[in-house]
């Protein structure tokens, strides 16, 4: 099999899926939430993160951005566990935004043991720009839902990811 030029890519990351055989359709899989929730993550990740190539940003990095402009001022430890990824990949995202100067670290007025991640004046304006680019693949991503049913979306993941 040839492989896949990168316009190939590019349209199968942002643009309409290829056709499946109906066959594999057909399997039980394709009736298992786990299966269903993962594929549909990682859809929506390729296309995030196809939006965001141009930002020098990917979903995670830019997921920790993101948590640094909400105002929440939240800790490395406050992000690992809200992402759900090892305190090592956060360290690592906040050193990589930090070089860039979108982001810092800032004593944490909670506990001076820790450090709180701030956004920089660069960090909020690209996270502007990031922002819509997520939106727009998003938008690719939800297309075969209306807003009532992208509402009921959004409530019933909110309810299983945080309860």
């Amino acid at each position: 099999m040839a492989e896949a030029t990168q316009q190939d890519k590019e349209t199968w990351e942002s643009g309409p899926l290829p056709a499946l055989d109906d066959r594999l359709l057909a399997s039980d899989l394709v009736n298992e939430i786990e299966f269903l929730a993962a594929r549909a993550r990682s859809l929506g990740s390729s296309r995030a993160n196809a939006m965001l190539a141009s930002l020098d940003l990917k979903v995670r990095s830019y997921s920790v951005l993101a948590m640094a402009c909400s105002g929440t001022e939240p800790s490395q430890r406050e992000l690992a566990d809200f992402l759900r990824l090892d305190p090592s990949q956060i360290v690592s995202l906040v050193d990589a935004l930090e070089q860039r100067g979108l982001v810092l670290r800032a004593p944490d007025p909670r506990d001076r043991r820790s450090k709180v991640i701030r956004p920089t004046a660069a960090g909020v304006e690209l996270h502007q720009r990031a922002a819509a680019a997520v939106r727009v693949a998003e938008d690719t991503s939800l297309a075969p839902l209306d807003g009532p049913e992208r509402d009921q979306l959004r409530v019933l993941l909110r309810k299983i990811a945080f309860g």
